[in-house]
């Protein structure tokens, strides 16, 4: 009790989500929010912090400094039988997502640990897969979604050796996005995940942040790596102010050593292009990028205009294709998640060298699910759309004893 209500803890609480819950949880200071997009007044997804224009950031988790009261928080805490989780029993729209408070915590095998998650991340393939897109591949029905996670390890398995109790990870909880992804999500109070999936948080992220990276992360860096992407070279990124894009753009410039990095967005998005490392923001609304005189060593296509994208790589080049049609020397690819991806880039994470972007008409609370899931599939997004907070009961319960 005593640590969780220290003041050397700067993690900030409030009261149990309701359903109608309509104020967006605070983010601190190191996290990236790019500029806001514009947006009609009677949308659902033009809400805004009324404190934004004074103090645009808040903290609500301490990193080194709360580990103590994170571990205090669920050191003792039993694992209930049930939670409350995100849900659907047939593929379509939004509408099939339904809330359930009675969906069975999943079983922990001896090689996965147990997370009580606080954040998780929303990605195209999410919905992808909600539509039915994957059906060949993909899990049983019923399927609670969500694959990137942030949260607390409140179980171990008999084999697990490097994470405990208390212990603060991220990751992506399916090792592959489309082959059989996990049928119990990170949409949930508790996700049971592999060990070797999983990395610590780094300290200096909030749990917001940390869930906006695992899956975008690691499919841009092992993109860049299969096109054999090196220092000194050049790249071209095709929506520089998406989730992936936006950390392409980081990575080739901080990680890779990238000689010279272009990409494209629209006007309102070019400022973030240039905050993130772009030495060239292309505005896609004004500008064709394949009628510039520019070529590059490698073209990360990361919205579908593959057969475009190749006309600007050098030859010998590659072009890295997620969506749409692939024309050579295109290739397209399903990221392998790992946790040893993260932890190598945990340092980067660190010292500021690579950086969360978060969109910021978010995180959205867990009873907007719906809402955040609408707004991802308008396709608008600027980096990560987050839910946050999944749950808070697990230092709320404790503050109550």
């Amino acid at each position: 009790m005593e640590a969780l209500l220290s003041s050397s803890a700067t993690l900030r609480l409030r009261p149990p989500l309701s359903g109608s819950c309509s104020s967006k949880p605070s983010l601190p200071r190191s996290t990236f929010i790019p500029p806001a997009t514009k947006t009609s007044r009677n949308s659902p997804f033009s809400r805004k912090n009324s404190l934004s224009k004074t103090n645009p950031c808040f903290r609500v988790c301490a990193s080194s400094s709360s580990r103590s009261a994170t571990e205090t928080a669920v050191g003792s805490t039993t694992v209930p039988s049930e939670m409350k989780a995100w849900v659907y029993n047939e593929y379509g729209g939004v509408d099939v997502l339904k809330f359930s408070s009675n969906v069975t915590v999943p079983e922990v095998n001896d090689d996965q640990v147990l997370v009580k998650v606080v954040a998780a991340a929303l990605n195209p393939v999410d919905f992808k897969r909600r539509l039915g897109k994957f059906q060949a591949t993909d899990s049983a029905l019923p399927t609670v979604p969500g694959y990137d996670v942030a949260g607390v390890v409140v179980k171990v398995g008999s084999q697990v050796k490097s994470l405990k109790v208390g212990d603060e990870v991220y990751g992506d909880i399916s090792e592959k996005a489309l082959d059989g992804p996990k049928q119990s999500g990170s949409l949930a109070e508790y996700t049971a995940v592999e060990e070797k999936l999983l990395a610590l948080k780094p300290k200096s992220l909030d749990f917001a942040q940390a869930a906006s990276l695992p899956l975008a992360i690691e499919t841009a860096y092992e993109g860049l790596e299969r096109a054999g992407f090196s220092k000194g070279k050049s790249i071209l990124v095709l929506n520089g102010a998406g989730g992936v894009g936006s950390l392409v753009i980081q990575l080739a410039k901080q990680v890779f050593g990238a000689s010279k990095v272009a990409a494209t967005a629209s006007t309102s998005k070019l400022e973030l292009l240039k905050s993130l490392g772009a030495d060239l923001a292309i505005d896609y609304t004004k500008e064709n990028f394949e009628d510039l005189p520019d070529k590059y060593d490698v073209v990360f296509d990361a919205i579908g205009q593959g057969e475009k994208a190749v006309k600007v790589v050098v030859e010998g080049g590659s072009v890295v294709v997620l969506t749409g049609a692939v024309a050579e020397p295109g290739f397209r690819f399903v990221v392998t998640s790992t946790g040893s991806t993260l932890t190598k880039l945990n340092p980067y994470l660190e010292d500021g060298k690579l950086k969360a972007v978060l969109d910021p008409n978010g995180p959205f609370p867990f009873d907007r699910v719906k809402e955040a899931f609408a707004y991802l599939e308008t396709g608008r997004a600027t980096g990560k759309v987050v839910v946050y907070p999944v749950s808070e009961d697990y230092i709320l319960e404790k503050m109550a004893k």
